[in-house]
Parts: C-alpha cells; sequence; structure tokens
C-alpha cells in the first residue's frame, strides 16, 4: 500500500512509519522541516517536505494513497488553540476531497466525544467532526488516552518540592498510553481492509490510580516515599503560568485534569473499553527515571 504519515519524526509517527515501511508498504513521511530528510529516508520512507497548512502541498502528496494517517502536530505557543485545530483540519479536509483519498486514521483523543467540558480536547472534536462530514470516506478515530509522557512534566516539580500531582485526587484511576502502542495501533489499522463511515478505536496501554502513578515513578527514582498532591483547579492554574504556559493554554489544562478527575473525559471509553496495550506504567517508569536522571 502507499501510505502517508503526517507528524514527521515524533514519538508516533517515527515508530509507525518504522513499523509500515517494515510490513513492506511504501511510506512518505511529511515534515515541515528539510533537514529531517535524510533520516527520514534512512528509515525506508520517502520525505515531503512542507507545510500541513499548505492545502495544495498536501492535494499533491495525498494524491494516489491508498491510506493515509493524520495527526495535528503540537502548538503550545499558539493561544487559541481551538482555532488552530480548526484550521489544519479543515487544510486536510480540503487535501483528502481534492485528492481523493478513501481511507484516513486521524489521531484524537479520549474526551473528544464531548463538544464541552473536555478543555484544551476540543479542537480535537472539531477536527473529528470536520473529517465526519467528508462523504464516501472511510475514517478511524484513533482516540489516545493519557499519554505517559506528559508524566515527564512532573520532573521539575519533583526536584524543587518533593512532590507529584495534578488537580485531580490520588485515588482516581486513568488509562494511560504509549506512544509506541498508539504507533502499532495505528499501523493496524491502516493496513486493514477499510469499511467506509466512521469508526471510534480507543488506544490504551495501562490503567491505575494517581497513587499508583507516584508510587511506581518514586520508587524508580530512588523515592519511594514520593507522595501525590491533588491540587486546586486555581493552584494548577498557577503552576502551569509559573513554568510559562499561555494563560488560555494553561485554563486548557486544568479543565482537561478536571473532566478526568469528575469522571467526563472517561464516559464513552469506559463504554469502549479496548484491549490494553503491552508498555505499563512499570516500563515507562523506566523512562521516566533516565529523563529525571539527564
Amino acid at each position: 500500500m502507499k501510505i502517508i504519515v503526517t507528524g514527521s519524526l515524533g514519538n508516533i509517527s517515527k515508530p509507525l512509519a518504522t513499523e509500515l515501511v517494515q510490513q513492506g508498504h511504501a511510506v512518505t513521511l511529511i515534515s515541515s522541516k528539510a533537514e529531517r530528510q535524510s533520516e527520514i529516508e534512512a528509515l525506508g520512507a520517502t520525505a515531503a517536505i512542507g507545510s500541513v497548512h499548505d492545502v495544495a502541498f498536501l492535494t499533491a502528496t495525498f494524491r494516489g494513497a491508498d491510506a493515509v494517517y493524520l495527526m495535528v502536530p503540537p502548538s503550545f505557543g499558539t493561544p487559541d488553540s481551538r482555532a488552530y485545530h480548526q484550521q489544519i483540519g479543515r487544510s486536510y479536509a480540503q487535501a483528502i476531497r481534492a485528492a481523493g483519498v478513501r481511507r484516513v486514521v486521524q489521531l484524537s483523543s479520549w474526551g473528544a466525544h464531548l463538544s464541552e467540558g473536555n478543555g484544551g480536547i476540543i479542537g480535537t472534536h472539531d477536527v473529528e467532526e470536520i473529517l465526519a462530514e467528508l462523504p464516501g470516506l472511510a475514517l478511524t478515530h484513533l482516540r489516545a488516552t493519557s499519554f505517559y509522557y506528559n508524566m515527564l512534566s512532573f520532573i521539575g516539580l519533583i526536584k524543587a518540592r518533593g512532590i507529584i500531582g495534578v488537580n485531580y485526587a490520588a485515588d482516581t484511576r486513568v488509562a494511560f498510553v504509549h506512544t509506541q502502542d498508539i504507533a502499532s495501533a495505528a499501523a493496524d489499522e491502516l493496513a486493514a481492509p477499510a469499511t467506509p463511515g466512521r469508526h471510534v478505536r480507543y488506544v490504551a496501554s495501562d490503567e491505575r490510580t494517581a497513587n499508583d502513578v507516584a508510587r511506581v515513578l518514586g520508587a524508580a527514582i530512588g523515592r519511594p516515599d514520593l507522595p501525590w498532591v491533588a491540587f486546586t483547579n486555581e493552584q494548577m492554574q498557577e503552576n502551569l503560568e509559573r513554568v510559562g504556559l499561555p494563560a488560555t493554554r494553561a485554563t486548557e489544562v486544568v479543565d482537561i485534569y478536571a473532566s478526568i478527575g469528575n469522571g467526563t473525559l472517561g464516559e464513552d471509553y469506559e463504554q469502549h473499553k479496548p484491549q490494553l496495550g503491552r508498555v505499563k506504567l512499570e516500563d515507562f517508569a523506566q523512562e521516566f527515571a533516565a529523563a529525571f536522571q539527564a
């Protein structure tokens, strides 16, 4: 198959492209940075250098593809993340329509079923809806749960104050996912026979409480008594702004964690639980420890 992968050499797209190449597919990897072309080619993929904001570039790259994997590149400095997601979603939709693409796998998120009350995930919800309007498309929303890698943001807090936590309680049970498990799920979907219509697949690696997170990560870094602290929403907002996140983006993060804590974000996930992936919290803890010690 000819498969297009967005996301450059990111934590999902690189292992995804590698897996697809190993399966014998012809893979084109989109990147905005020309200096990454040689590394992309070293994977056995073709590099397409351009911007996901450029509909003409996307259309030319998508043309003739059997399947396309779509993700919205992170842009934490963008004040209005919802407008940013909508803009890229529309660019993708225009290019898909113009190029005649019939199979799309979109990286989405748990909580994207909600049209409100999901913080920064609202933009991902909008992208789902924009793509779902395309007629005749075999579309899969790959709804990933909370990324393990987001825990790397705890490192500064642990080193500065000897605590770990966000604005949900220590007994909150959370579904976490490793990017390698997302890549494997995306590879499965892209290579599988396409079924017209709109489909949802959740991806998770492990389900653990916040207390488990503190215990397992603490043990991995030699701090077995590391406590989980549940911040108030106001404290969480202040903490995020203190480390440089724009106020609007900080609020989006606060609202995401708050909706995890009250169960809203995961309500649809609970009704459609997937088989859990391979990478458990204890496995990620080794990655966390390496980053902590770096």
